[in-house]
């Protein structure tokens, strides 16, 4: 906590039908030198839309909601665009499994200060665009569990929050939790600070997707509930059946997710992870808000849990590493089964083949935004979201990046160093591919420079959000560029953070792709008037051009 600058932290494990451990450490509130504990309230963002995949699988065992069909059926308003001519219709269960191709937020209005109902959000998208076809990859959507939410506030005939305190929070026995588009009035509530500073978390519009208030004690009674095959102090929550049927993978038939695997709502990976090997099924799902992080994994197969919640936004990486040791510790102490030492792979210090070299170098979109690989001596240099590292070879025949100082005084990366990767061609694809343990994700896809940039170069430069209406101001910078043939969009946040940048690809004379992974897939960009005057709409935002 020291080293990451956390105010507050609090943690429960969980075996099976009992909470073993649960404690806080440092403050809730900094400034008021209120303790963390096991009680108190944390916004756990994104762990919430666990909860509203529950309620979906509740009314779909009471016959209320099918999730295999189209989500039209229970929510008639729904409607997106699409330029896949064969896409088919959006299901629920595709919502649960971010494998429905809808954008990942419509970020007007996701943080204001006086948000509107998140139902409104099924009308605001009706002129956009999806980004990929259902099924095409895992394409993690805030967007989708909103509706999905939507859809059980339908379904259920009661209000999102209300219904999700009767039907879950409630049988559940979590008596201090909620969901709501803000803080706690709760005085269990914490404050929410940057690092150790104190900070005024905003409101969040899409409250299925990230709006729950809770606390390890009570998200250690839903951890229990999953282990009892549904049940929680001899109540019925969920059927065993839709307790199986959320961790069971759903999406072994997408080959461009490679080893990445989905239940309904949990990420999944069996054996062989470095984070927790031997372990048999591991379940997990993370959350992240403006100032809030949470982590929370399962091991169904030990009836075993953790959960970290804390209220500091540099504690990511502190919430993630802490779960997964005390896990450890308590596989090692319940079953005997410890963790390997994991040995790294080696870096080959010796130049590249230049097949390597001439195979890996060219432009590439990624998760990280716009990446470039080019020959640097003899070996490969790789330029991405602000750095300058190293592609190496290691022992292993993988490549991975590598940063030294001055080309002499080698620097530890992180978990990023620790990626190997690889290249492989799906149908007609050429993809980088990430090596962790015994699991492959894609990391992202060549591309080719632009034929005939000409109509967009008028539209270089910077820009400005003409519609914030009360939203929370994201971004310092956008501006558009053009580097190596290429057409990057790049976004300052105003925070401290880098600058991502993220490849335009025009479909037309007005209309474009911030892409994604995929070359083919991504965020709409269209130029539309307004008033006379010409502006560019992206995720509900109008920008216009300035001068700097």
């Amino acid at each position: 906590m020291d080293k990451n600058s956390v105010a507050g932290l609090s943690i429960a494990l969980v075996d099976d039908q009992r909470i073993v451990w649960a404690q806080g450490f440092g403050y809730a509130d900094l400034e008021k030198k209120t303790p963390a504990t096991a009680e108190t309230l944390y916004r756990v963002g994104s762990i919430s839309k666990l909860f509203t995949d529950s309620a979906a699988m509740q009314l779909a065992e009471q016959g209320k909601l099918d999730i295999d069909q189209p989500l039209r059926n229970c929510l008639p308003e729904f409607t997106i665009k699409s330029r896949y001519p064969d896409a088919t219709e959006i299901t629920p269960r595709q919502l649960m499994t971010h494998h429905s191709g809808l954008p990942r937020d419509r970020m007007t209005g996701f943080f204001n200060s006086h948000p509107r109902p998140f139902t409104g959000l099924v009308t605001d998208i009706r002129e956009d665009y999806a980004d990929y076809p259902p099924n095409r990859i895992f394409s993690y959507s805030n967007l989708g569990i909103a509706l999905l939410g939507h859809a059980v506030q339908n379904q259920s005939g009661q209000p999102y929050a209300e219904h999700m305190q009767q039907a879950l929070l409630n049988p559940l026995g979590m008596s201090n939790s909620s969901f709501d588009a803000g803080l706690s009035p709760s005085s269990l509530m914490a404050k929410g600070h940057s690092g150790r500073k104190a900070a005024t978390e905003p409101f969040l519009r899409d409250i299925p997707a990230g709006g729950l208030n809770s606390s390890v004690a009570d998200l250690g009674r839903f951890m229990s509930m999953m282990f009892a095959d549904g049940s929680s102090g001899g109540r019925h929550i969920l059927k065993a059946e839709s307790v199986a049927e959320m961790l069971r993978p759903q999406n072994t038939g997408v080959p461009l997710d490679f080893g990445l695997r989905i239940g309904l709502g949990w990420l999944l990976n069996v054996a062989g992870i470095p984070a927790l090997e031997n372990a048999g099924l591991v379940a997990s799902h993370g959350g992240a808000t403006q100032l809030f992080r949470s982590q929370m994994y399962i091991l169904p197969g030990h009836k075993l849990g953790v959960v970290v919640l804390s209220n500091s936004d540099t504690s990511g990486e502190a919430v993630d590493h802490i779960a997964v040791e005390a896990l450890s510790l308590a596989l090692e102490a319940k079953t005997g089964i410890r963790q390997p030492e994991r040995k790294k792979a080696q870096v080959v210090k010796t130049a590249l083949p230049v097949e390597t070299v001439r195979d890996y170098a060219g432009a590439y979109t990624t998760e990280a935004g716009f990446a470039r690989v080019y020959a640097s001596g003899n070996g490969l240099r790789v330029d991405v979201a602000g750095h300058s590292l190293d592609l190496v070879r290691r022992s292993d025949g993988l490549y991975a990046l590598d940063y030294s100082l001055l080309g002499i005084f080698h620097i530890d990366i992180g978990d990023i160093g620790e990626i190997g990767i690889s290249r492989r061609t799906l149908n007609g694809r050429d993809l980088l591919v990430g090596h962790l343990g015994n699991e492959e994700i894609l990391i992202g896809q060549r591309i080719q420079p632009l034929s005939n940039p000409d109509a967009w170069r008028k539209y270089l430069g910077d820009y400005e959000i003409t519609n914030l209406d009360g939203d929370q101001k994201l971004l310092d910078r956008i501006r558009l560029t053009e580097e190596h043939g290429f057409l990057l969009v790049e976004l300052t946040p105003t925070e401290a953070g880098e600058t991502v940048r993220i490849p335009l690809m025009p479909l037309s004379d007005n209309q474009g792709l911030l892409l994604g992974p995929l070359s083919d897939g991504g965020e709409t960009v269209r130029l539309v008037m307004v008033d006379g005057a010409e502006r560019v709409l992206v995720s509900g935002y109008l920008l216009k051009k300035i001068d700097r």
